[in-house]
Order: structure tokens, then sequence, then C-alpha cells
């Protein structure tokens, strides 16, 4: 199996190794646009929904994100799994899209979130 996982969190980071040691192949980037392409024949994608931000409390980098993985030719099937901020953080705006997401969750992210999600799929 293959997981790509977009985040700037160590911790989330961390979870996840542990979560997928040597069993499954993980790819981490600390922006979406290469993780796109590596996405393309991943079993999920992870997308911490802060790591896409350009500004911070400001959706437009989320929706940035949204736009390029529904056009990407490879990856625009691939489930997301998208990680909620926590609950203190202020956004300017929330925004949805018909069946963009496989599953929206929130913190925290731990290595036993990765195990149960690898079962999703």
């Amino acid at each position: 199996m293959k997981f790509v996982l977009v985040t700037k969190e160590k911790e989330i980071i961390l979870a996840a190794e542990k979560a997928y040691g040597t069993h499954y192949q993980l790819k981490v980037h600390d922006h979406w646009g290469p993780a796109l392409e590596d996405a393309s024949d991943a079993d999920l994608m992870f997308v911490d929904l802060i790591a896409t931000l350009t500004e911070p409390g400001k959706i437009k980098g989320y929706e940035d994100f949204a736009e390029a993985k529904m056009s990407h030719e490879k990856s625009c099937g691939t489930p997301l799994v998208v990680f909620a901020p926590p609950a203190d953080y202020e956004l300017d705006s929330m925004v949805g899209y018909p069946n963009f997401l496989f599953a929206m969750v929130r913190r925290p992210i731990t290595d036993r979130f990765f195990r149960q999600a690898s079962g999703w799929v």
C-alpha cells in the first residue's frame, strides 16, 4: 500500500512513520504541489489543511490545493483525507466541494488513526 502525507507538523509525521514503518510505502511532503505527483498511484492521500494555507487563517490556500487536485490528471481520483485544523484555529471561511473528500478528521492525529485508515482501502 502507498500513502502520501502533506503536513508540516513533526508529531503527525512521526505518528504516520510509527504506524506504517516498513510495512507500507509512505511519502511525506511539506507542500501539496509535489505530493500530487506522488499521489497518482497512492491508496490514500492525507493532507493537513493548515499545511495548504499560504496565509494563516485564510482558506484561499486550501482552495488552490483543492482545485489543483481536482484537475490533476494523475491524482484526481486518489481518495483524500483532510486533517481539520484545531478547534481553536480561526479560518476566514470554510469551503466544501461535492464528492471531493473521502474523510475529514479531527485532531489529534495519532499512529492509531493511521493504522485504522489503512483499513479503509
